[in-house]
């Protein structure tokens, strides 16, 4: 078989623990790279930038942030669409208050913005865990989108109550506002998930991802070796509430153009963040891709399978299927594989190296 590590050998402690010790690891994600970079700008049509593969990058770096915050640090959150909002509005307020600010160095900016909010929230959670600290997030969720409705300064006094992304270049190219092409669009955001899941990767298999872990498996014993916990949830609220204002930034200003506070709401953002990230698998970068992936295309799927067998079908239907297959599906993973997807894809990699006597 192609997948064999026999003759590979690690003559020092880096190579030994590096990212994709094994060369076909190296050859899939380069292969995947080049795809994504090289092939589907020019291949894909407008509709699978705009409407699959945007949201599914955008998707992927809010299901990154919760990630690290649940799968990680083991700290619920339901205020990831909250926090998402921080970041559009913030990055709204800073494209348009000055005007020759590089937009990319907005989001940037947006991402901190949502980290100071993450870490205001994230303070209750020295204190409480569980279902508990699910409710204080939830009350972010509520109390932000009720600000950002209730005060007319964040939204530039628009009596639709909108806001819009402005036209704005990086290196000459429009990037975003009505002119810029989908295919621009795409290419920032797959470079900012890109960059930002390297960054994930690298930081969760450092002392800060141990510490993360520890305070997750048992916070006494954590305490007990030396770990922070109140430090260390703080610092996991803080990164985790980066990530999804950066999102929020690329939804508004790489995928939907205008929006309003429902754009960001507990049904439309948060859940269904939530579910990626369990169907995904918890701990996992890998998880939080494989997850948005499956969020994303079901309903694509579900749209056009029916037309595919040559019967159709009420949209209503379709919606009731995809919730139906979601919770089907939650409920499996939370059951028979708690990892969700990428345990799965984890094993099949086992039984490939251990061909033909995989078991």
């Amino acid at each position: 078989m192609l997948y064999r590590e026999a003759g590979q050998f690690k003559a020092t402690y880096v190579a030994d623990q590096a990212m994709l010790p094994i060369v076909q690891d190296r050859w899939f994600i380069a292969a995947v790279l080049g795809l994504a970079y090289v092939v589907v700008p020019f291949v894909a049509s407008e509709y699978w930038l705009q409407a699959v593969l945007i949201p599914f990058l955008v998707f992927c770096m809010a299901a990154i942030g919760l990630n690290l915050l649940t799968g990680y640090a083991g700290q619920l959150s339901l205020g990831t669409g909250g926090f998402m909002a921080v970041g559009a509005y913030s990055t709204y307020k800073l494209v348009t208050m000055f005007p020759e600010m590089n937009v990319i160095v907005a989001f940037l900016l947006s991402g901190m913005i949502a980290a100071g909010v993450g870490l205001i929230f994230g303070i209750p959670s020295l204190r409480i865990k569980g279902f508990y600290l699910a409710v204080a997030t939830l009350a972010a969720q509520f109390f932000l989108s009720w600000m950002f409705n209730k005060v007319p300064w964040f939204y530039n006094y628009n009596p639709s109550g909108t806001i819009t992304a402005p036209p704005r270049t990086f290196a000459t190219l429009m990037v975003t506002g009505p002119e810029a092409t989908a295919e621009t669009r795409y290419l920032i955001a797959l470079i900012l998930v890109t960059v930002f899941a390297l960054a994930a990767k690298n930081l969760v298999r450092g002392r800060i991802g141990r510490s993360w872990m520890a305070i997750r498996d048992m916070d006494i014993a954590a305490e007990i070796i030396g770990i922070r916990p109140f430090q260390t949830k703080l610092l996991a609220f803080a990164i985790s509430s980066f990530y999804c204002g950066v999102a929020g930034a690329m939804s508004l200003f790489l995928w939907l153009g205008s929006a309003e506070t429902e754009a960001f709401d507990l049904l439309t953002v948060s859940f269904p963040v939530l579910f990626m990230v369990i169907i995904g698998g918890l701990g996992s970068i890998l998880g939080s891709f494989l997850g948005a992936a499956f969020i994303t295309l079901v309903p694509v799927f579900l749209t056009n399978a029916p037309q595919l067998f040559g019967f159709t079908m009420a949209t209503d239907l379709q919606k009731h299927l995809e919730v139906m297959i979601f919770g089907g599906l939650i409920i499996y993973f939370l059951i028979v594989e708690p990892q969700g997807f990428a345990r799965l894809w984890q094993i099949a990699k086992e039984k490939l190296r251990r061909w033909p006597f995989p078991y």
